[in-house]
């Protein structure tokens, strides 16, 4: 009596591997992408507190670059969103870098996420 697999029982085999492979895979890309939005969250939330104070000091709303705090206006390959403020109505925006610029990554849409002086979030979902 031989002993083994058939052809057969292994290509059954390598399929299963494969679709589970496949489903984790895009599983595992939302996740991170939830994650790298965590950097926007967070530093939408500084850019809000600095608008915040500074509206109480000067009673107007600046730029990213007047507010002083370290967050990219331009896709950096140190940060994964590039950042902009409104010196308007202080809405502070988070815009997704893709393609080449910015940290690497493997998203091709740019969303955005966005935080108002209020602490109201909004943008375009893109994870």
């Amino acid at each position: 009596m031989r002993r083994g697999f058939t052809l057969v029982e292994l290509i059954i085999v390598v399929i299963i591997v494969g679709i589970l492979a496949s489903i984790g895979l895009t599983q595992y890309s939302k996740v991170v992408e939830k994650s790298r939005a965590a950097e926007a969250r967070m530093i939408l939330g500084t850019l809000r507190s600095a608008q915040v104070a500074n509206s109480f000091d000067l009673g107007t709303y600046q730029t990213v670059l007047g507010l002083g705090v370290g967050a990219p206006t331009t896709c950096a390959s140190t940060h994964f969103f590039s950042y902009s403020c409104s010196s308007s109505d202080g809405l502070c925006t988070a815009t997704r870098c893709v393609g080449t610029n910015g940290k690497p990554q493997g998203g091709t849409a740019a969303w955005t996420k966005t935080l108002d002086i209020n602490g109201s979030w909004g943008g375009s979902a893109g994870y």
